[in-house]
């Protein structure tokens, strides 16, 4: 139950740290995953619509645009290695009226600030030679842009680190913190560990767990779903085709995307989950509510944007709603093409003034590092975000 370094959260960032740790330090130092579930990479990663994504949308600079487009390079090299089904089938970033072309361009320069390889603009009939059904004004086509099982990935990242003597625990729910002067003791709900040092990869959890340690962390996790909707004829889209996005939100409003399995998904819409980990309309926990209820930076963020958050409440309750947002890309679309499918949920990280966190954030404090925000394209970007992690503990941790 003595560890060197535990990491607590087995999705992909956890997994992906799990394995950068023992890469770097080999036989040095025992570690050890924990994580609550019984299966690993349960809830976001399992719930990921399975795009590797370029880095093209992310500020110049930030973590998110750095470790997508080196995250993104060694993911596919990583999958290649290990023969894991992929497939970098290229995208189409579609502005549907003139209105967006401005938005759509300052992507695409985005893109070049970040250099993204195989970046083309299209103008409407362009747009055809790639996706036949779309309907637009002027596109970019992202031809780095791909598709994976980001599970698939998550469980090889586990197989190595435990081929070479790390170790998983499954069902192992962290319920407490007593931090000594050189360890930390970690209660879970079955057993107690020790841990010279810990990583906290939490996930839609990662804000109790700082909170748990001791810390105060300023942003708040907010769950919100994304619900999606199944294309029954596939032939209308031929890899991935996205809107330009509202650039007052983090998601990239609803898009279809062919998956590594063959099937085709349309969404996600955003609405509020009143429970961080419930994946149904009907899931509620009264816990998951209050705190964000409670918390000034969600009621400022659901004042700012009511007229919206009907909006998406709405779609979320009507199908022709629905449908009617994915006719601005492929007008020819009909309610029998679609049928409901799968949904995740996303960690939204709000500031207290209601602002969104849009960057990656690692807080470190005393033997501990925490992850507090690790939004989308953290699976992409999960190498290296394991990379900057281990390599942040071995400086701040002093290890050798």
């Amino acid at each position: 139950m003595n560890y060197d370094i535990i990491v607590i959260g087995g999705g992909i960032v956890g997994l992906a740290t799990a394995y950068q740790l023992k890469e770097k330090l080999s036989d040095k130092y025992t570690i050890a995953v924990l994580e609550k579930e019984n299966t690993l990479a349960n809830h976001q990663t399992g719930h990921n619509s399975g795009v590797i994504h370029s880095g093209i949308y992310y500020k110049p600079n930030s973590y998110r645009a750095k470790l997508c487009v080196q995250g993104r390079r060694d993911l596919v090299q990583f999958a290649k290695k290990y023969n894991i089904p992929h497939d970098i089938c290229g995208k189409v970033i579609v502005a549907r009226d003139k209105s967006e072309i401005p938005y759509l361009e300052t992507i695409y320069q985005r893109g070049i600030e970040n250099q993204i390889e195989g970046l083309t603009l299209l103008n409407g009939e362009q747009i055809k030679e790639y996706e036949p059904h779309c309907v637009g004004v002027k596109a970019i086509h992202v031809a780095c842009t791909g598709i994976i099982n980001f599970k698939a990935v998550a469980e090889k990242y586990a197989e190595i680190f435990s081929a070479k003597g790390g170790v998983v625990l499954l069902n192992e729910k962290v319920k407490n913190f007593e931090r000594k002067t050189e360890h930390t003791i970690i209660d879970t709900d079955k057993n107690t560990y020790t841990a010279k040092y810990i990583i906290a990869c939490g996930g839609l959890q990662s804000d109790r767990l700082a909170l748990l340690y001791g810390l105060k962390p300023l942003t708040r996790i907010v769950g919100f779903r994304g619900e999606y909707y199944e294309l029954v004829n596939k032939e209308k889209v031929k890899n991935l085709i996205y809107p330009v996005p509202n650039p007052k939100f983090p998601w990239l409003g609803v898009h279809f995307t062919r998956m590594i399995n063959g099937e085709v998904e349309c969404g996600p819409n955003a609405v509020f989950a009143f429970k961080r980990e419930g994946y149904t309309k009907t899931a509620f926990s009264w816990k998951d509510t209050l705190d964000a209820l409670q918390f000034k930076g969600f009621r400022k963020l659901t004042t700012k944007h009511f007229s919206y958050g009907v909006k998406e409440q709405w779609r979320s309750l009507s199908k022709k709603a629905f449908l009617k947002s994915l006719q601005g890309l492929i007008p020819s679309l009909t309610i029998q093409d679609i049928h409901p499918g799968r949904a995740g949920v996303r960690a939204l990280a709000v500031n207290p003034d209601g602002t969104i966190a849009d960057d990656f954030i690692f807080e470190h404090a005393d033997n501990a590092i925490h992850v507090l925000n690790a939004p989308s394209p953290a699976a992409t970007a999960s190498l290296a975000i394991g990379d900057t992690i281990s390599q942040m503990a071995i400086e701040k941790f002093t290890l050798v």
